[in-house]
């Protein structure tokens, strides 16, 4: 069964929790506040952390913990104008992941005065030394849910859930390549943004390994030239110009039935399909523009979601008056939220941005500029690129699956970008670290207006009765 309540915190947030939850055998407590991801699904996002300090705290032990409510009130004062959610956390360094009846009696006296100051939902949660955390949500009447899934997407993605704890200890990381890694992703949605080449292999091995939820993003209809690299189409579907979303979701239903493909027929830039992509648990984005990039890159910062973006090139030169293959290349880079960006690493930048906006609206001054000199990497349609999408695409989800199954010999956080070159039967990899990561206002803003902070996707107002 899916989640009805997740949680969702970045890997660079998660481990400044734990670092101060859990820096000295006593308790300790830290404040999260939370905005909401698009509905229907009841996805929140932490997009703040205030971290009590130590010796403001009148007494810590290893079972006992006496924090003061200024750091409350501080957190109301950051939540109220936006009505966002409150969720008091501390540790038990015991291991012990289960609520006691100490910290029962303490949501009893502290939670009601959070309503009191504003809000219908808030919370608490309790954080293990593995990291494993634990929350509820409390109503206005006090009615309490547990959150089903707290999800954590930093070097490695971890989902703790909250019906595999069992005599208040979580249960184990599940193995790759099983049975049980697909009954997990039979309770996690995916989002394959571009149903193409790289898209369409990407969209049936999401669909294989068994996601639950398979959210796909595409405006283009399929043509008679596409068939050579889009698994699934026919020519039937070139003759009626069908579009590729509802082509591939029928697909998907031949064989794990109705209601597991989410089609969207529109561009990423569009507030359906931001708010459709914002609810997922991991995005895949097999875009070929920089555009839709940067919109993959921006929703994973605000709905704290891992983000996988894989590219291809065939760069060509002339040899002697003929044109000769320079490379056959491929890169998956995977962005976790709070890390670098693709924007951090040049995989689209605000010249690409414009020289792909000339190519759309001003196809005469687009091609002034190529023959300048001042747009470069343009590259032109290689249609016969089925092998080298395959390889794309799979060595992009094989790095999926070792980020949430973990199986490599070296840390992931080596991965963060991986390039092969076919040509050169070379293959190379980048650390996180070897990419600057700039500010990032946007990380866990959530459904927040205007949707990822751009006045274009505001909502529209309703007009006055």
């Amino acid at each position: 069964m899916m989640p009805a309540i997740t949680l969702a915190l970045a890997g660079i947030t998660h481990s400044n929790l734990k670092g101060h939850l859990l820096s000295d055998g006593n308790e300790a407590a830290a404040i999260l506040i939370c905005a909401p991801s698009p509905g229907p699904r009841d996805r929140l996002v932490v997009r703040q952390a205030i971290l009590v300090p130590h010796d403001a705290c009148p007494l810590r032990k290893p079972d006992a913990l006496v924090w003061p409510g200024s750091y409350i009130e501080d957190a109301i004062d950051i939540a109220d104008p936006e009505a966002l959610v409150i969720i008091l956390l501390h540790s038990h360094p015991g291991g012990w992941l289960q609520f006691s009846d100490v910290d029962d009696e303490s949501d009893r006296r502290v939670i009601p005065g959070l309503f009191q100051a504003f809000g219908d939902r808030h919370g608490s949660a309790i954080m293990t030394p593995e990291g494993a955390i634990r929350a509820r949500l409390y109503s206005c009447d006090m009615g309490m849910r547990a959150v089903d899934l707290v999800t954590i997407a930093g070097d490695d993605i971890v989902y703790w859930w909250n019906d595999g704890i069992e005599n208040a200890v979580p249960q184990g990381r599940v193995l790759p390549f099983t049975g049980s890694m697909t009954q997990e992703l039979g309770r996690l949605s995916a989002a394959v943004i571009g149903v193409s080449g790289t898209g369409s292999i990407g969209a049936e091995v999401v669909a294989r390994l068994g996601f639950a939820s398979v959210t796909l993003v595409d405006p283009d209809k399929i043509e008679k030239k596409n068939l050579n690299r889009i698994l699934n189409s026919t020519s039937v579907d070139a003759a009626r110009s069908r579009l590729k979303v509802e082509m591939f979701s029928q697909a998907i239903a031949g064989h794990r039935g109705d209601g597991v493909a989410v089609s969207v027929a529109d561009t990423l830039g569009t507030r359906e399909a931001i708010e459709a992509v914002g609810q997922c648990d991991v995005i895949f984005c097999c875009v070929d523009s920089k555009e839709g990039r940067q919109y993959a890159d921006l929703i994973a910062s605000a709905f704290v979601i891992p983000l996988f973006d894989v590219g291809v090139t065939i760069p060509t030169f002339l040899d002697g008056g003929n044109v000769a293959i320079a490379d056959v290349s491929g890169r998956i880079d995977y962005v976790q939220p709070g890390g670098s960006t693709l924007a951090d690493r040049s995989v689209y930048t605000q010249e690409s941005l414009r020289a792909e906006y000339l190519q759309r609206t001003d196809p005469n001054a687009f091609r002034a500029e190529l023959e300048a000199g001042y747009i470069k990497g343009i590259l032109e349609e290689a249609p016969s690129v089925i092998t080298l999408n395959m390889r794309a695409a799979s060595a992009m989800m094989n790095e999926f699956i070792a980020r949430a199954y973990p199986f490599r010999q070296e840390a992931n956080r080596n991965y963060a970008r991986v390039a092969f070159s076919l040509a050169a039967c070379d293959e190379d990899h980048f650390s996180e670290d070897d990419f600057e990561r700039g500010d990032n206002a946007l990380l866990g803003r959530g459904a927040a207006e205007p949707l990822l902070g751009l006045p274009l996707f505001r909502r529209p107002r309703k007009d006055a009765a």
